[in-house]
């Protein structure tokens, strides 16, 4: 038997893993300030009805890949409760990164409606 929903798990991984450092990038830019681990899971909650919710563990790997390819700085200040926070903003170069990884979604999302055009939802 064909199971459709082993096929769509699949897909959404594969969408949500090349896209998480897009948006990443484009909830720091927005914030405008920095922002810990928590904070940006929270905002990731309120963005696009959770898609990429409940994904909070996956961030930091990513986080630091952004921080190490100099598109996010980071600091770690003590909690008042808790562990000391790693808070992270992005950097100049994150920032023109951003706008070139925008335009290059844009186009492929153009692209991919365009040909979803007609195809029952």
């Amino acid at each position: 038997m064909f199971d459709t929903e082993v096929h769509l798990k699949k897909f959404q991984k594969e969408i949500s893993t090349g896209t998480v450092s897009l948006v990443l990038l484009a909830v720091l830019a927005r914030a405008g300030e920095p922002l810990y681990g928590y904070l940006i899971a929270k905002q990731l909650e309120r963005t696009g009805d959770g898609v990429l919710a409940n994904k909070q563990s996956a961030l930091y790997p990513v986080l630091r890949n952004l921080e190490g390819g100099g598109l996010l700085d980071s600091f770690v200040e003590p909690s008042v409760a808790g562990p000391p926070r790693r808070y992270y903003r992005i950097t100049d170069a994150g920032r023109q990164v951003l706008q070139s990884w925008a335009a290059a979604w844009r186009a492929t999302r153009d692209t991919v409606d365009s040909a979803l055009e007609g195809v029952p939802a």
